[in-house]
């Protein structure tokens, strides 16, 4: 199949490889690109040995603390990923306590409160928009979390030529990982004057039926959700 990947970049590349291997023509356009604030409020906070854990519901929440000051600090504390890939990522960054919940978000809150007690203090690195409230939900269980912005989201306002294209040509199918690039495509291909295009001629491939909600309320014809929220089902609804 003809498959295209709108991940941002470092992401894309890594999953077009495996597509490729299962023998599919991909077309990689990123629609998100991701910006690392290194300045975030880390660099002033309270010691590492303040924190219960950290928590990190992105991988590249877990990239941004690359660049930052008190890196070698916070690779010190217990992390909590939302699934294999982020924790995987957490760990590829040099921690080494790292517990993955296998799922989304809720999968995440759940697997602090039944690991943790309140009043646990826990550091969300945390997207400048996010899925979810994991930080509200863990509150009310009378957790301490602070949620601190370690990076942001730039959204391409039309579809990349390679993408536009794609889609002119003949496409068979988008692979989608989150909501938010979900919404982008949309945006995108509405912008684009491709809109019809984009929602009848492609199978949309998703992660979670969250992720899919945007594409089904445009109208998408064919949505396809993976049995578990994680990559491997993913790709194997791709054939």
């Amino acid at each position: 199949m003809r498959i295209l990947v709108t991940r941002p970049a470092a992401d894309a590349e890594r999953t077009a490889e495996a597509l490729r291997a299962r023998g599919h023509e991909v077309i990689v356009a990123p629609l998100l690109t991701i910006v690392f604030l290194s300045d975030s409020e880390l660099g002033d906070g309270p010691r590492p040995e303040c924190w219960s854990a950290i928590l990190v519901t992105s991988a590249n929440a877990a990239r941004a603390i690359a660049g930052h000051k008190r890196r070698d600090e916070l690779r010190r504390i217990p992390a909590f990923a939302v699934g294999k890939l982020t924790a995987q990522e957490l760990r590829t960054e040099g921690f080494t306590d790292v517990t993955s919940a296998d799922g989304d978000v809720d999968d995440l809150a759940e697997l602090v409160a039944a690991r943790l007690k309140p009043p646990a203090r826990l550091l969300y690195l945390a997207g400048e928009e996010r899925a979810g409230d994991l930080a509200g939900v863990l509150r009310a269980k009378n957790f301490d979390v602070a949620a601190v912005v370690v990076y942001r989201v730039a959204v391409a306002q039309t579809l990349p030529a390679e993408a536009a294209t794609a889609l002119r040509s003949g496409l068979n199918g988008v692979l989608h990982y989150s909501r938010r690039s979900a919404e982008a495509f949309v945006a995108a291909a509405r912008n684009s004057g491709l809109l019809e295009a984009a929602l009848t001629k492609p199978v949309h491939y998703c992660l979670s039926a969250k992720v899919a909600e945007p594409l089904r309320k445009a109208g998408a014809a064919n949505v396809r959700i993976a049995a578990r929220p994680e990559e491997a089902a993913l790709m194997a609804l791709c054939g």
